[in-house]
């Protein structure tokens, strides 16, 4: 245990030294910029202040072996329901973990690996090209876009990421445009409820942060799977008028 508290902390730490690029000094007005923790940007939306981006730098860490047994990956996955036809967004996609296992479910379906970093596309590259992967198509995101076609996408997966988006608005905004009319966001987060969890405050949100920020750009909780160790499960849906 003391190794995982270790590898969650560093992981939190790494964040802290790259922070994306761009930051505006005269936001939203719905966001506010203050000092706050220093694994935070400075930037505050509906009372939670946004977290550092990982870097690049911390690869190994999404890679760990260890983590199909501290995550339960495997469960994640069974809880979307994957078709294999399904076409999926692997929002903030890292350097693929989630990717290449979807990608082997929905084969006759298609993935989209969204990253702003160069250096995980470029490792996603590299892998697809290994595995000789024809159903993965990547794609740079922006701090304010996914970059997807509307209605292009049938689920979409945010794992651990939705907390440093510097324009949480504009960001779940573009999203939803994506997905097609009964797309279905899982949105993964470290459960900020459970003290017992060993990462930081800020890497971290509750249920109920979640549901206000998600209401707010027209999604609504369908339900959240606590099947879980240390993570929500929430799955969001558009807002039917």
């Amino acid at each position: 245990m003391k190794r995982i508290i270790h590898l969650l902390f560093l992981l939190a730490s790494l964040s802290s030294l790259y922070q994306c690029h761009g930051q505006d000094t005269k936001p939203n007005e719905s966001y506010t910029i203050k000092k706050g923790d220093p694994n935070g940007i400075g930037k505050w939306y509906m009372g939670r202040e946004i977290a550092h981006v990982m870097g690049f730098q911390g690869m190994g860490w999404l890679n760990r072996t260890e983590r199909e047994s501290e995550e339960h990956t495997t469960k994640l996955l069974e809880n979307m329901d994957i078709q294999i036809g399904d076409t999926i967004a692997d929002i903030g996609a890292g350097s693929g973990y989630h990717v290449f296992k979807m990608a082997a479910m929905a084969k006759k379906g298609h993935i989209y690996a969204v990253d702003i970093q160069d250096e995980m596309l470029a490792e996603m590259q590299r892998k697809k090209e290994k595995g000789r992967v024809k159903n993965v198509s990547l794609v740079k995101g922006s701090e304010k876009s996914v970059n997807l076609p509307k209605n292009s996408v049938d689920k979409a997966l945010l794992v651990d990421v939705y907390h440093e988006f510097n324009y949480p608005i504009e960001m779940i905004a573009s999203l939803k445009k994506a997905l097609r009319p009964n797309g279905k966001l899982f949105l993964i987060e470290y459960r900020g409820e459970d003290d017992g969890v060993p990462i930081k405050k800020l890497h971290k949100m509750t249920q109920a942060q979640a549901v206000k920020e998600m209401e707010a750009v027209g999604l609504k909780l369908e339900r959240n799977i606590g099947n879980l160790p240390w993570q929500h499960c929430m799955v969001f849906v558009k807002e039917q008028h």
